[in-house]
């Protein structure tokens, strides 16, 4: 650390001494700020006022200010100005301050005098320190202001913002000759002052100006403290009595005139913005000085002892805990009362306390005495299980490295109770063969990755992919009990649905084809055995409930909803989750049919009450049709159909109601579909 600090240059080393400037400015943009100032405005020579807005002739004829701004392009005659402030003093304004410099001799520049005379004490002109040619002092012109270079009207208007990385953050209030030319003052030398610095004196706050000629850091206000107001509007009659109530609005303000188009660059870049407007620093800078907020930074000599400190105590604390678990946790906690601690005392005192070295130098000598031993044990056990998890699912690894035994005799073939999730993109077929090969997979592995997650986010197991299709499964590895895997592939399967949709969302606007999906769960007895060849095998799950989730999730094109639960799973999940009655199904290989439902969401989280309430007439209508009662079910589906027209089941029974109650089946038929394909 201590070299990074005398080799400033130094790959790596100096990272936390420039590190350092980095969290300091991260302070200024997240921590308190001046307060912004309501009695300041800033009139802006923005494009609108440069361009000037079409008027007609009666506006230009009794408008003396209009006639001279377009009369000629900017810089206009500085009878404008003169009328300016006659303008804002009639208003009551407190003080009038102009960051333009009016070197050359213009047009008006008598008039203008005239009005400086009257209102000497309540305006301040900008004078330039031009360090390009010998630091020259540039100052408005004679006509003017005679002696301009020491009267109290007039202020520089630089800032000498940081040479390492352009960026301002302190404000020069006085500087002399000698000190611009890089030397000590000597006493009674004469000191010059900023632009901020006479304002303020106009103002009554000499007393907060520092004549000290460093540059002291300030606070920021908030970026939109000073929002600029567009110059011409002061004299539009119409915006004059609309936006300033007749001029009651400047009433006691310190209004401060300067560039605002981007012709003007007229912007400096700050911790705050890299584009704050250079007026808009003038009056943050007064704000500033007028509440002291100032800041400073801790000394060198308490930075080293800081230094010090930390490595010392971070040595300490891991001779003495020797538990590699706690010294983390407590090197991390350490590390967040530190942060915090620098945050109050910004806030409070102003104090920019040293902390990136510091916590370098803390966090480095603690985690290099935890032991190079140990540190390569974890790389490689890390390393072994991130390399598993790109062909095995996480929990998979995790039980294969944490209990091997367990899992390994497993692997020889037993029965379980699980829940098995299949989930299939609908059309993807279709979607191959018009699609770019390589949007389609890049699309295709975004909207695994999503799936997968909310798999692996509910305690899933990724069994495979099959294509387009994924296969998980809860309890085969580690089981929290037949009703809680069945819940939690419910929870993961809703939470398919939304990523799902939130991927559509933003596949549709960038104009990507969005994908519909179709998820089947069912719960029962499998075998969770090593299935496969010598030369190959995979960890797995078969049986009858397996073939049956496989089958559900297929259905779900038939029956036009998403997700689709076997009879099992819709007992486990129904006390937390509303379910919609479907169908009784004999699907392919069954020999003995099953009732399905389809999952429509948690019951503690808001659902659409008047489809709940609909949904009571959907259910009633089913029964009725079980009954036989056609007529009744009919009646009960159309009245559904009314609010929800679009409705794929219902559609589907209010159309088989009307069938049989026109032609009755025969007293054998028992509501069961008999599906002959997979």
């Amino acid at each position: 650390m201590l070299l990074g600090h005398f080799f400033p240059s130094a790959p790596f080393l100096s990272i936390p001494w420039r590190g350092e400037q980095s969290f300091e400015d991260l302070l200024r943009r997240e921590g308190r700020k001046t307060a912004p100032r309501p009695d300041f405005v800033f009139l802006g020579i923005d494009q609108n006022t440069l361009e000037m807005p079409p008027l007609a002739p009666e506006e230009l004829a009794n408008n003396r200010a209009f006639q001279l701004m377009t009369a000629k392009s900017f810089p206009w005659s500085r009878e404008v100005w003169a009328l300016t402030l006659d303008k804002l003093f009639a208003a009551g304004a407190r003080l009038v301050m102009f960051d333009f410099v009016f070197n050359p001799p213009n047009e008006g520049d008598p008039v203008f005098h005239e009005a400086l005379e009257k209102y000497r004490d309540r305006v301040v002109l900008a004078a330039n320190i031009d360090m390009v040619n010998h630091n020259e002092i540039i100052v408005p012109n004679e006509q003017l202001i005679r002696g301009a270079i020491h009267d109290d009207r007039v202020g520089y208007v630089n800032f000498w913002p940081n040479p390492a990385d352009g960026i301002l953050r302190a404000a020069l209030f006085t500087i002399s000759v000698s000190t611009l030319a890089g030397q000590s003052s000597y006493p009674g030398e004469e000191v010059f002052e900023s632009f901020s610095a006479r304002g303020l004196e106009k103002l009554g706050h000499a007393a907060d100006v520092p004549r000290d000629e460093r540059a002291h850091m300030i606070r920021f206000s908030p970026n939109d403290a000073y929002q600029e107001r567009p110059f011409y509007e002061i004299f539009d009659p119409k915006l004059w009595e609309a936006n300033y109530g007749g001029g009651a609005f400047f009433k006691n303000k310190v209004v401060l005139i300067g560039a605002a188009s981007q012709i003007a660059h007229d912007v400096v870049v700050t911790p705050m913005t890299p584009d704050m407007p250079g007026p808009v620093l003038h009056l943050q800078t007064m704000a500033a000085a007028m509440r002291q907020e100032f800041l400073r930074m801790t000394s060198p000599t308490v930075d080293y002892a800081l230094l010090g400190a930390a490595g010392l105590f971070a040595w300490v604390l891991i001779a003495f805990v020797r538990r590699p678990f706690t010294c983390i946790v407590t090197l991390g906690g350490v590390t967040l009362v530190y942060l915090f601690i620098a945050r109050i005392v910004y806030d409070r005192a102003g104090l920019l306390l040293f902390t990136i070295p510091v916590l370098g130098a803390f966090l480095l000598s603690g985690l290099f005495s935890l032991g190079l031993e140990y540190m390569l044990e974890r790389i490689e056990k890390n390393r072994t299980r991130r390399t598993l998890e790109r062909y095995v699912s996480k929990n998979l690894v995790k039980e294969i490295l944490d209990n091997p035994g367990g899992y390994y005799s497993s692997l020889r073939g037993v029965r379980v109770p699980a829940t098995i999730l299949f989930s299939d993109v609908v059309g993807f077929t279709a979607l191959t063969e018009n699609s770019d090969p390589e949007g389609l997979v890049r699309q295709l592995n975004e909207y695994l990755s999503r799936m997968t997650a909310a798999v692996f986010d509910h305690g899933g197991t990724l069994d495979k992919f099959i294509g387009d299709a994924v296969m998980a499964v809860w309890g085969n590895v580690r089981s929290h009990g037949p009703v809680e895997d069945a819940k939690s592939a419910a929870r993961a399967a809703l939470a398919m649905r939304r990523e799902l949709w939130t991927l559509n969302q933003r596949w549709f606007a960038e104009g990507i084809v969005p994908f519909a999906i179709g998820i089947g769960i069912n719960q029962g007895d499998v075998v969770v055995g090593n299935i496969g060849s010598q030369e190959k095998a995979d960890p797995t799950v078969i049986g009858d409930a397996v073939n049956l989730a496989s089958r559900l999730e297929g259905l779900t094109r038939t029956y036009g909803t998403d997700i689709l639960l076997g009879p099992s799973a819709t007992e486990l999940v129904r006390d937390e989750f509303y379910v919609r009655s479907v169908a009784r199904v004999q699907v392919k290989g069954k020999s003995e049919p099953a009732e399905i439902s389809a999952l429509l969401g948690p019951r503690d989280k808001p659902f659409d009450e008047d489809l709940l309430r609909a949904l009571e007439m959907y259910e009633e209508g089913f029964r009725k049709f079980r009954a036989r009662d056609f007529s009744g079910a009919a009646a009960l589906f159309a009245k559904f159909l009314k609010r929800y027209p679009e409705d794929v089941l219902a559609n589907t029974y209010h159309e088989r109601a009307r069938a049989y109650e026109a032609t009755p089946p025969n007293e054998s038929w028992n509501a069961v579909e008999v599906f002959q394909q997979k």
